[in-house]
């Protein structure tokens, strides 16, 4: 088994302590967070010894691996610490806000080769991923175009908005990866966006966009479209199109079940979409946990290292700069 330590604790890092706790390959020995009465109290939950700083971790040699869900202003520092003690790393996305920290970090660990694993967890969703391995096989034939809809049902807090980095750090930076997956060796090469508050005036105040719009061209060409809204009256919607010169694929929305209504009045009825991205992205959770465990027992890559965080960062950032140049800006990685 894996002897792994949780750090972080909140929303997101739970439900990765219960994947953790129920995947066979790993023993959840340490949790952390900050707050020492939420390590006690979640100890127990996950059946885990509680620890009140992280080097107590990272100083146990038993210890394999460390997965890094806490705040975004502490994943460098984290990597860092567990580079240096020789541990596997899985860290939640984004890596950080600030490229230049992730530059920095990318050059001081260069030397140690060490095993990171990042949390775009939308390439191991079973839909999405299916469409890679249906364009690998050619079934469309030369791709031409992606479109990515990606919708949350309602905001996070403005507490949590106020702190995330805008849209497209926050959000729209599952949907830039997602567009590298499919592109595979044929980089995107440029990018423009557009941005807008219509029902919910608020976001001005924290100079943030609850809409939110991308076009992306890779270097053969390729058309790449996604739009983000940060909220969707009818639940998460999640939705994938390729686009190619015999075909297209498409990755559907996914429902609390597949049933359809028909009545005299109604013939197209359906169940609701799911309503929250742990329910919509369940297996896609679990199925990386299964990579990163082959990462660390059999060096078998995974599906998004630690580059993969640093050039979707580089697109966040040239969409928010091209809003103020209103023209495409140019993709340097």
């Amino acid at each position: 088994m894996i002897n792994i330590a949780l750090l972080g604790l909140g929303r997101i890092g739970i439900m990765h302590g219960k994947n953790l706790m129920r995947n066979k390959a790993f023993n959840l020995k340490y949790v952390y967070d900050i707050n020492k009465k939420l390590t006690q109290k979640i100890s127990y939950l996950l059946k885990s010894n509680p620890i009140d700083n992280p080097s107590v971790a990272f100083k146990d040699k038993k210890l394999d691996a460390v997965f890094i869900a806490s705040t975004t202003s502490t994943h460098i520092k984290l990597i860092l610490e567990a580079v240096k003690y020789r541990k596997a790393i899985f860290c939640e996305k984004p890596l950080d806000l600030n490229i230049q920290k992730i530059n920095e970090c990318k050059r001081r660990i260069k030397k140690s080769n060490p095993k990171i694993q990042l949390g775009f967890n939308r390439r191991y969703d079973p839909g999405h991923n299916s469409l890679k391995k249906q364009l690998l096989k050619q079934k469309i034939g030369k791709l031409e175009k992606i479109i990515i809809t990606s919708r949350d049902p309602a905001p996070p807090s403005f507490k949590y908005l106020k702190e995330s980095g805008g849209i497209f750090k926050d959000m729209m930076i599952h949907d830039f990866d997602l567009v590298r997956f499919y592109l595979d060796d044929d980089e995107p090469d440029k990018i423009i966006a557009t941005g807008s508050n219509i029902s919910d005036l608020r976001f001005n105040k924290i100079k943030d966009f609850e809409l939110a719009s991308c076009i992306i061209k890779s270097k053969k060409g390729v058309q790449c479209i996604i739009t983000n809204s940060r909220h969707c009256s009818f639940g998460y919607d999640q939705r994938v199109e390729l686009f190619g010169t015999k075909g297209m694929i498409v990755s559907e929305n996914k429902r609390k079940d597949e049933t359809s209504f028909y009545s005299n009045n109604v013939t197209s009825g359906r169940t609701p979409l799911m309503h929250f991205f742990v329910e919509r992205y369940k297996e896609a959770y679990k199925n990386q946990l299964y990579d990163f465990a082959k990462f660390v027992k059999k060096n078998i890559k995974p599906l998004a290292k630690f580059e993969e965080g640093r050039r979707a960062l580089i697109m966040a950032n040239a969409a928010k700069k091209s809003l103020s140049s209103k023209k495409f800006e140019k993709l340097n990685f």
